[in-house]
C-alpha cells in the first residue's frame, strides 16, 4: 500500500503522518501511533477499552512471530473490519477508536 493510499484510507479521521519501522509503516495523527502497516496490511490499535469491539467485529489480533525459538506475541493491534474496508464513514469510526486507543496508550 502506498503511503497516498494510507492518507486516502484515514482521510475521514484526519492528516497522517507516515514513518518507516520495523520493515514496515507507522501512522500517526497528531503525533500518536494509531495504526501500522505490516507486510502490506493495515492494523489498527486497541486496547482492553477497545479490543473486543475488534472482537465483535470479525477482526484479527496480529500476532508477531519474530525470530525462530521465539514465542509469538499478541500485540495490540487488528485487522481492519471487512465492513470498514469500503465504506468511509465506518473507517472514520474505527479510525477514531485506533486513535482514541494510541492516547490512552501515551498514559
Amino acid at each position: 500500500m502506498t503511503d497516498d493510499d494510507i492518507r486516502d484510507l484515514f482521510a475521514g479521521l484526519g492528516p497522517v503522518t507516515i514513518k518507516r519501522m520495523f520493515g514496515g509503516k507507522g501512522i500517526y495523527h497528531q503525533g500518536v501511533v494509531f495504526a501500522l502497516e505490516v507486510d502490506g496490511e493495515i492494523l489498527l490499535k486497541a486496547d482492553a477499552l477497545s479490543a473486543s469491539e475488534f472482537v465483535a467485529a470479525g477482526s484479527r489480533q496480529w500476532v508477531y512471530t519474530g525470530h525462530p525459538g521465539r514465542k509469538p506475541t499478541a500485540m495490540p493491534y487488528w485487522s481492519i473490519p471487512e465492513s470498514a474496508i469500503d465504506d468511509p464513514d465506518e473507517m472514520a469510526l474505527w479510525s477514531r477508536r485506533a486513535y482514541e486507543a494510541g492516547l490512552r496508550a501515551r498514559k
